[in-house]
């Protein structure tokens, strides 16, 4: 008999012991069956902390950021490493990626154990039951949205003809095959905005909520260029008044501050001193403690194109996310001729080297949806108005502020917008995105390891190389999965 294609694990096996994130130790469900695991409100509100345990697993989060950051103009890989990273950052993929694999599996395993919630869940059963049913519809729906970016083309693109991924709606022991790009996104649409109806509770940003259903929603429509309705959900949010951007001061250290003390954050991955992960960790690929230079591997650094960028206004406290690493004399040290800028957004929580609970979405981010939309829209003053509220906050005045009269030489006003993106958003997953879903091409004219010409890459937005390969484990176990080419 084949292995299923997706139900990789029982969802028993997968409730694990949380701590940190809820009021009390949980105990392994590994002796149950998925039935037995699933009796009652308080089993299911423990089985749906193991949904969000999935998220934590490397295969999810690493894996994450690093297809969705790696590949952009932001970050320069400083030499041959034997991690699967480097056919990610040099665009040289093929189908047995260790990385593509292990993400496919673990957002699979979230949505299969997302799934078996949901199937036991009626609607209006109890403002308890609706609460958990909505955070794994959220959960289910994060994961597809999070695949059909990393292996379907943007949607602008031609989403009716083009494959997505799996719709994976049930807990079948079947093997669907790909639905179109457009498919997958109103699947994910539709998730969201019965989520959204059945959240009540103003749970902390380790959790979902109504608003953090509504955050996605709004980042979905601005990907499909819907960009009223990118603009009313990022209203709905900012509207809600539930977070407020940090202030300027604080803000240098924003990333290292809990998710459940963070007044920006919308939604992270909540990991705790338990959760640290070590030179495995997102942040080991970035930084690498000076002090005691055995905290990371410290190959993958802020690109110095970004930091030129950065270096336009030396008061803009966003330096503080990059650390450029200098000799005794001052002169910048150099890996393989690319000089050493750590990145320090995955490093520091609770005083751990390699700790932190990755954002995926915050308010700043609304704030530059809504700037995004208003300027596709044609109403340019509220773009720019978004676009300064950021840029002061990130400590920014004056001159260093945009009106439409002066857009201090860029060509528009959503060139003003995309390069705050650049800024605000650095090193979390978003610029490859951002790039090729405004049809704009990837150059990477500056010094790194892009392969065969190490100082000029230059990826069209349309190239096959912008997305992934299906991994070949599991178009071997599934017939019906096509290829990318």
């Amino acid at each position: 008999m084949k292995r299923n294609l997706f139900k990789y694990y029982t969802l028993a096996a997968a409730i694990i012991v949380i701590t940190g994130s809820c009021s009390k130790d949980l105990e392994p469900y590994n002796g149950k069956s998925d039935d037995a695991a699933l009796e009652t409100p308080e089993d299911l509100q423990t089985a749906t902390y193991g949904v969000y345990s999935g998220l934590v697993d490397r295969m999810y989060t690493k894996n994450l950021n690093q297809l969705g950051e790696y590949p952009g103009d932001d970050v320069a890989l400083s030499g041959a490493t034997g991690d699967q990273v480097f056919y990610t950052y040099t665009y040289t993929h093929f189908p047995g990626m260790g990385n593509t694999e292990q993400f496919w599996q673990g957002a699979y395993k979230v949505i299969y154990s997302a799934n078996a919630i949901i199937e036991r869940i009626n609607d209006g059963t109890s403002p308890q039951l609706d609460q958990l049913k909505g955070e794994n519809l959220y959960l289910r729906a994060m994961a597809h949205f999070d695949l059909v970016r990393l292996f379907g083309r943007p949607y602008p693109q031609g989403a009716g003809n083009n494959p997505g991924v799996v719709i994976k709606d049930n807990t079948k022991d079947d093997r669907p095959a790909r639905s179109s790009v457009k498919d997958v996104y109103a699947f994910v649409i539709a998730d969201l905005k019965h989520a959204a109806t059945l959240m009540k509770e103003n749970k902390s940003a380790a959790f979902a909520s109504r608003e953090v259903a509504e955050a996605l929603l709004s980042r979905v429509y601005l990907y499909m260029e819907d960009n009223a309705n990118a603009l009313l959900y990022a209203n709905k949010v900012i509207g809600s008044n539930r977070y407020r951007l940090m202030e300027t001061q604080p803000y240098k250290t924003y990333f290292r501050v809990i998710p459940e003390e963070n007044p920006e954050t919308i939604f992270a991955i909540r990991h705790t001193v338990a959760d640290d992960r070590g030179k495995d960790a997102i942040g080991s690929m970035y930084y690498n403690d000076p002090v005691t230079q055995s905290t990371g591997w410290g190959e993958v650094y802020a690109s110095l194109a970004f930091v030129k960028l950065l270096d336009q206004n030396p008061e803009d406290v966003r330096h503080s996310f990059v650390e450029p690493q200098r000799d005794a004399n001052g002169n910048m040290q150099l890996r393989n001729q690319t000089p050493v800028y750590f990145i320090n957004k995955y490093n520091w929580q609770e005083g751990v080297a390699n700790l932190s609970s990755p954002v995926i979405l915050r308010l700043a981010e609304m704030y530059l949806i809504r700037a995004e939309a208003n300027a596709k829209l044609g109403n340019a003053q509220a773009a720019i108005d978004d676009v300064n509220l950021i840029r002061r906050r990130a400590g920014l005045s004056g001159a260093a502020l945009y009106t439409t009269g002066n857009l201090k030489g860029r060509a528009s006003v959503l060139d003003v917008v995309l390069e705050e993106r650049r800024l605000e958003l650095a090193f979390e997953a978003h610029r490859p995105y951002d790039l090729y879903r405004n049809n704009r091409p990837m150059v990477r004219a500056y010094p790194g390891f892009h392969g065969s010409n190490q100082y000029d890459q230059t990826i069209q937005p349309t190239d096959p190389q912008v997305i992934n390969y299906i991994p070949e484990r599991e178009t071997g176990l599934n017939p019906n999965l096509t290829q990318n080419p």
